[in-house]
């Protein structure tokens, strides 16, 4: 025989030799060399998974010598043997089409997931909070389904229009990360007693500052003064250098830290521009043009709250409402010395108060209205008659040494934004007020490009938009209504309480499983019955009756004959047929072992090998044959009631009431390991559980739930507010019934 036919290791791919690569025999029929057996990785005491078929299979304590070698493979016989009465075990197919179809896609998120955050790790006194999409809370105004956090703040990203979520990408991509002089974004989060989904940022613990200090700088201040701007405009070129431009500012823009520095906020920024954009719609309507009593009032107003627009963006604005403004001819573009305009009137209204702000109104209702009649020469000289009054102002304060000061925050004032500095050229000015240049030799500002065709202003953006566009589209489905389409609307329809459902009443007790089989759904009861309900209308179809005791569990098994196996409390397990017509009597029955200790069957789970599976009160698991109803084996272990089983890939699954979940080989009964043993014991009732290919779900009795993925503790979370009584596995999501009378899916 040729190298390359002799059977190899399927890890290490070595062939086998019996000396160096030697193969041994595990429970599940495959072989794998010694030496990968031990290097495999051992994530449960006493099992492990089979490199070839994955199924967990035991591995001794003593290591791998104690597993019996492949002589056929030695002996280079090819077709190895394995156990021909190993029952073959078929992993069910997982739907494609789940009953909650995701709406997103694996890229879509992935791009957002490392912007969440979760929904209990924000204080709101702590973080700044802008508004930027809405979503059903969920559970409330008769909704009796809950959708995840998860879930809920995805939806929410997804409706969101392609800008809109562009430009929010935008600032989470530049500003999640330490930025010179802006306060850092820490991501989006779902209030979920709201419904509300913001953009949350830190917040300085000093706040506003402002407006604290307007008028009070004088001559021997001017340090104090130089100091603030420069923070300011290094504030400002950060932005800048993401390719943003502010487009407005207010006094709570800015924040104070710990140290004395000043932090741009942008979450206030967004909310300054969200307040323009409101005072600008209550200024005027599509269609009208307004003259010089509405802009006059409109500029007051912005004052009152210590916030500065610029021409060339006010008038962006108001072309957005479709506003006009009477013998209007400014056709300015926004740009980044748009931003040179708003620091200009900030710090010149730090120094000279309210007397600046009296002189800047009647400057921009000149330049917008009355010196935009094609009259160069007339906004020229209303120019330099306001700039003459501003320069006396500043100076008055800061004496003649601020001269250069003077003069460029000046020309940051000029109507045209060609003609105005740049918010860098602002920043070396005032910087040496502090050091003169020829002391200052070591720093060199590297500004933004200002490429004038990539600026995005965030004023007249989607982002300010956001709030306003939510309410108008809310306020119209309200009026319209909406249409459930599709899985997706379904989904939403349940969150939110539009779809209707169906009340199947007929039971005298407590409902104690449900199993869907054969087209209808089976459902028992305490009241010793089991009822036939039919998927197509919901109507009941039959009552299957003979039980003494409480019907504890149900299952279905979908086979060429369809049957309804049904548990009772004194120990009864019942075979009924699902063909019509529907038979008064089972087709088989047989009882436990009575003893008066025990509390008989509390678990069901069927094989795809034709054996039934109980867990029972007296602490033991028993597998009987379908065939004739003989017991075939017997699994012990537990030190309290069986009260779940599960069934999956060669693997029987047991929760108890003793909080452990213990995991056998379905081919020997062996136990492969043991979970949840270090659990308190006042908390760790198992109460169900759910398996699906490499996944284990196991729910508590304290509303908690614990999930092992490849046979790791992935996560333990507190979901409910009562019992689980019922879990759900379906692909990718996961259901849960509880005491608190909600379903929640995750």
């Amino acid at each position: 025989m040729e190298s390359q036919d002799l059977p190899e290791c399927p890890v290490c791919l070595q062939p086998y030799d019996g000396e160096c690569t030697i193969p041994r025999v595990l429970a599940c029929g495959h072989t794998v060399c010694e030496s990968c057996l031990l290097n495999l990785p051992k994530k449960l005491p006493g099992a492990i998974r089979c490199p070839a078929c994955t199924v967990l299979v035991k591995y001794p304590p003593e290591g791998p010598t104690t597993l019996p070698k492949n002589i056929d493979l030695l002996r280079l016989i090819p077709g190895g043997s394995e156990n021909p009465r190993k029952p073959v075990y078929k992993s069910k197919n997982v739907s494609n089409l789940p009953f909650l179809p995701r709406s997103w896609s694996d890229e879509f998120y992935s791009n957002w997931k490392s912007y969440l955050l979760r929904d209990d790790t924000v204080e709101r006194d702590q973080v700044s909070l802008l508004p930027v999409g809405s979503f059903s809370s969920g559970g409330e105004d008769g909704s009796l389904f809950k959708a995840g956090y998860l879930v809920r703040v995805m939806d929410c990203l997804r409706e969101m229009k392609e800008e809109e979520r562009g430009e929010l990408g935008l600032v989470l991509r530049a500003f999640t990360k330490q930025n010179c002089r802006i306060c850092r974004v820490l991501g989006l989060w779902g209030d979920l007693g709201d419904g509300v989904l913001y953009l949350a940022s830190e917040k300085q613990k000093r706040g506003n500052f402002l407006d604290k200090n307007l008028g009070c700088f004088e001559k021997e201040g001017v340090f104090n003064f130089a100091l603030m701007g420069m923070e300011m405009c290094e504030a400002v070129i950060s932005l800048h250098k993401e390719g943003l431009i502010a487009g407005c500012l207010s006094f709570s823009c800015f924040q104070l830290d710990d140290f004395g520095h000043i932090y741009l906020d942008l979450i206030e920024v967004l909310l300054t521009g969200r307040g323009i954009q409101d005072v600008v719609a209550n200024v005027g309507f599509s269609g009208k043009k307004i003259g010089d009593g509405e802009i006059r009032m409109l500029f007051k107003d912005l004052l009152k709250r210590d916030v500065f627009v610029c021409p060339e963006v006010l008038l962006k604005l108001l072309e957005k409402e479709g506003t006009g403004v009477e013998c209007c001819s400014l056709k300015y573009p926004i740009r980044y010395s748009s931003d040179a305009w708003l620091l200009s009137c900030i710090l010149l209204r730090i120094v000279n108060g309210d007397v600046f702000s009296d002189e800047w109104v009647e400057y921009m209702c000149h330049i917008i209205v009355k010196g935009s009649e094609n009259s160069e020469i007339d906004c020229s000289s209303v120019y330099t008659s306001s700039m003459e009054k501003v320069s006396s102002l500043l100076g008055t304060k800061f004496g003649a040494e601020c001269v250069s000061l003077q003069q460029i925050l000046c020309k940051c004032l000029d109507v045209d934004p060609e003609s105005r500095s740049l918010v860098v050229d602002v920043w070396k000015c005032i910087r040496e007020l502090v050091i003169r240049p020829q002391f200052d030799k070591m720093v060199k500002l590297d500004g933004a490009s200002y490429d004038e065709n990539g600026g995005r202003c965030m004023v007249v953006g989607k982002l300010c938009l956001l709030s306003r566009e939510r309410t108008e589209t809310q306020e119209k489905d309200e009026l319209q209504g909406k249409e459930a389409n599709g899985a997706t609307d379904m989904v939403n329809g349940l969150t939110e309480g539009r779809i209707k459902w169906k009340d199947l009443q007929g039971h005298l007790d407590c409902v104690t499983g449900l199993a869907v089989g054969g087209g209808y759904l089976f459902s028992s009861s305490f009241d010793k019955s089991v009822k036939v309900w039919s998927l197509q209308d919901y109507s009941h179809v039959h009552t299957f009756r003979g039980h003494e005791h409480k019907v504890m569990a149900v299952v279905c098994v979908d086979e060429e004959q369809p049957l309804c196996i049904s548990g009772d409390s004194g120990g009864g397990i019942f075979l009924w047929s699902i063909n019509i017509p529907f038979g008064q009597e089972p087709l088989k029955k047989w009882y436990e072992e009575k003893d008066w200790r025990y509390s008989g069957i509390h678990a069901l789970a069927v094989s795809e090998n034709g054996y039934l599976y109980t867990g029972s009160g007296d602490k033991l698991i028993k597998e009987w044959s379908l065939r004739d109803g003989t017991l075939s084996g017997t699994m012990t272990g537990h030190k309290s009631v069986v009260s779940a089983i599960a069934v999956n890939n060669g693997v029987l699954y047991s929760g108890s009431w003793d909080g452990t979940v213990r995991l056998w080989s379905l081919s020997d009964h062996s136990l492969l390991t043991v979970l949840g043993e270090d659990m308190p014991r006042a908390v760790s009732t198992v109460l169900s559980l759910a398996a699906d290919q490499h996944t284990l779900i196991a729910t508590y009795e304290n509303g908690s739930v614990k999930i092992w993925r490849h046979d790791v503790l992935r996560k333990s979370m507190q979901i409910h507010n009562g019992a689980i009584f019922t879990v759900s596995l379906d692909g990718k999501w996961l259901f849960t019934g509880s005491w608190d009378r909600t379903i929640k899916a995750q």
